[in-house]
């Protein structure tokens, strides 16, 4: 059996890790900690390791060096089921089984807690039936997985892993292929399970604005695989970060709604035909002057 937590230490952190594909190395030496019950959103530019990253703290990828600790001991020194009981992972475009129902589907997450000894028992129904309440699929159950929209299919996938009552929750990209009404429904839906029940939340995003918006806790990636910043959003998103990391100039700003940070992109300097500056500035004024000014005051 595992040992021990250290005391202070997080639940789930990885130390001088290293990962790779065959030859090629995406993460290097990196030392990462999620701090216990936080809303930690990792992003950064595509391909700098962030999903590879989720892929090792869910010990579905063996580091090549390093090491991914979970609850005090090597991830590596636990049996499958019980990884399964202590961290719930949805991965990138998941695929259920042609047919299967979304009251079916669910009931999958409750395997890590079967047995030889132990069968399906009145206490894995109700938890069947809390995870699709909170995510609110219950008039679904019958409904076949296939037949749904993205944005049910992806609370039917949260269902699941909400089913297997772990206090840590990994999501890679979930608001992927959504329309941004679905996006917005899901990410809610994590931030109260976050803010109300209690759970770690590690999800990986593309979008810096709900980033900022629905995490306690930043991490922000750079190619390579290495760290360029992390901490609370506030204090983490600023303008030079952005167009370091990204390299993309912009402005960041308060939310309007929240208070978070929100990125602004910087205008580009656009052509404006003659006729249109004419009716859009009036008499006097060029269209090289209204070319300037549409690449003013953000920066």
């Amino acid at each position: 059996m595992p040992g021990t937590q250290p005391t202070g230490a997080a639940r789930l952190r990885a130390e001088d890790l290293t990962l790779s594909y065959e030859q090629r190395t995406v993460v290097s030496s990196l030392d990462v900690e999620i701090p216990d019950r936080s809303f930690t959103v990792i992003i950064g530019p595509n391909a700098c390791g962030k999903s590879t990253l989720l892929k090792a703290l869910a010990r579905m990828l063996k580091p090549r060096s390093g090491q991914v600790y979970l609850d005090g001991a090597g991830i590596a020194a636990y049996r499958s089921r019980e990884v399964a009981r202590r961290l719930g992972l949805l991965p990138q475009s998941p695929t259920a089984p042609g047919g299967i129902t979304v009251g079916d589907l669910v009931a999958r997450g409750r395997y890590p807690h079967q047995g030889m000894l132990k069968q399906w028992s009145a206490d894995d129904e109700t938890t069947v039936l809390e995870a699709m309440r909170q995510t609110g699929v219950l008039d679904l159950a019958d409904r076949p997985v296939d037949d749904l929209s993205g944005g049910q299919r992806q609370r039917v996938w949260l269902s699941m892993v909400l089913a297997q009552q772990t206090s840590i929750l990994l999501l890679d990209e979930p608001t992927t292929f959504l329309d941004i009404a679905h996006q917005v429904e899901v990410l809610d839906l994590c931030a109260d399970l976050h803010a109300r029940k209690g759970h770690t939340v590690v999800a990986v995003l593309h979008d810096l604005n709900q980033a900022c918006r629905y995490a306690t806790h930043l991490i922000v990636m750079r190619p390579g695989g290495t760290i360029a910043a992390e901490g609370d959003p506030a204090t983490v998103m600023t303008a030079e970060l952005v167009e370091d990391v990204f390299g993309l100039p912009c402005r960041i700003i308060d939310d309007p709604e929240t208070g978070t940070p929100l990125m602004v992109p910087a205008a580009p300097q656009r052509y404006v035909p003659e006729d249109l500056a004419a009716r859009s500035t009036g008499p006097g004024v060029s269209a090289g002057s209204v070319m300037a000014e549409s690449g003013r005051g953000v920066g």
